[in-house]
C-alpha cells in the first residue's frame, strides 16, 4: 500500500525511484473504519497523514459544540502538515467519511526530506498558498452572500472540477451545510426548490445533475 500511496501524491510523484524508495521506508500504514477518529482537537500533531484509499473530512467544533466543515481530504491529499515546521497540537478534528487507508510519516523524518529534497518544499508551499485561498474564499462567501447563492456557487464549481453536469456531492447534506455555513434543511429546502425550477434534478444518493447552469450562476 505504502508505494502506490506515495506514488499519487504530488508531494513526492516527481522524484525518482530511488528516492521513492527512500521515503517509502520512512512510511507506516495505518487504517480507519467509517466514523472513526483519525486525531481530534488538542491532541499532539507530529506527523504527516497521506490518504491512500477512502476519504476524510477536517471540521472543528465552536464552543457550543456546532460543526464546521473545513475541508474535505481524498487520495493523493495530505493533512497534519503544520506539525512539519514545530511541534504544535491539531486545531482541528479528522473523521473518516468511509473506511479509509492512510499512509503516515513522522515529523522528524519529513524534515528530513525537507531539507534533502528542496522540489517537495516548493510543492508543499503551493499546496499551502492553494488551501489558504480556499479559505479565505469560504470564510468570504459566508460572511457576504446568501444560503441560495453559496449552494448555488458550490453546485457550479463542482461542475467544472469534477468536468461533468452530473455531479457527486461527495458528502452528507449535513455536512455540506457545515461547509457552506447553513442549515442541513435549508440546503435540502434550497435543493427542492432548484429542482422545482428545472434548474437541477436529484437523483439517489448524493448525485445531482446540473440541468441550467446559468441559472445558477445568477442567483
Amino acid at each position: 500500500m505504502q508505494k502506490q500511496c506515495i506514488a499519487i501524491v504530488p508531494l513526492f510523484n516527481h522524484l525518482s525511484p530511488a528516492e521513492m524508495t527512500e521515503i517509502l521506508a520512512a512510511t507506516s500504514s495505518i487504517t480507519f473504519r467509517k466514523g472513526e477518529t483519525i486525531y481530534r482537537a488538542g491532541e499532539l500533531s507530529d506527523g504527516l497523514y497521506i490518504i491512500h484509499k477512502g476519504k476524510i473530512k477536517i471540521y472543528r467544533l465552536s464552543n457550543m459544540g456546532k460543526e464546521q466543515l473545513v475541508r474535505m481530504v481524498g487520495p493523493g491529499n495530505f493533512t497534519g502538515e503544520l506539525s512539519l515546521f514545530r511541534e504544535m497540537t491539531h486545531d482541528a478534528y479528522a473523521e473518516a467519511m468511509e473506511d479509509v487507508e492512510i499512509c503516515r510519516m513522522d515529523r522528524h523524518k519529513f524534515q528530513q526530506f525537507l531539507i534533502a529534497y528542496p522540489a517537495i518544499s516548493l510543492k508543499m508551499l503551493s499546496e499551502f498558498s492553494l488551501r489558504l485561498s480556499q479559505v479565505e474564499n469560504q470564510a468570504t462567501h459566508i460572511a457576504l452572500e446568501t444560503a441560495e447563492t453559496r449552494i448555488a456557487m458550490f453546485l457550479a464549481n463542482e461542475v467544472e472540477n469534477q468536468k461533468s453536469i452530473q455531479i457527486s456531492l461527495g458528502m452528507s447534506r449535513k455536512d455540506l451545510a457545515s461547509f457552506l455555513g447553513t442549515t442541513p434543511e435549508t440546503v435540502s429546502r434550497k435543493l427542492t426548490e432548484f429542482e422545482a425550477a428545472g434548474w437541477i434534478r436529484q437523483h439517489k444518493g448524493q448525485t445531482i445533475e446540473i440541468i441550467d447552469l446559468d441559472a445558477l450562476l445568477l442567483l
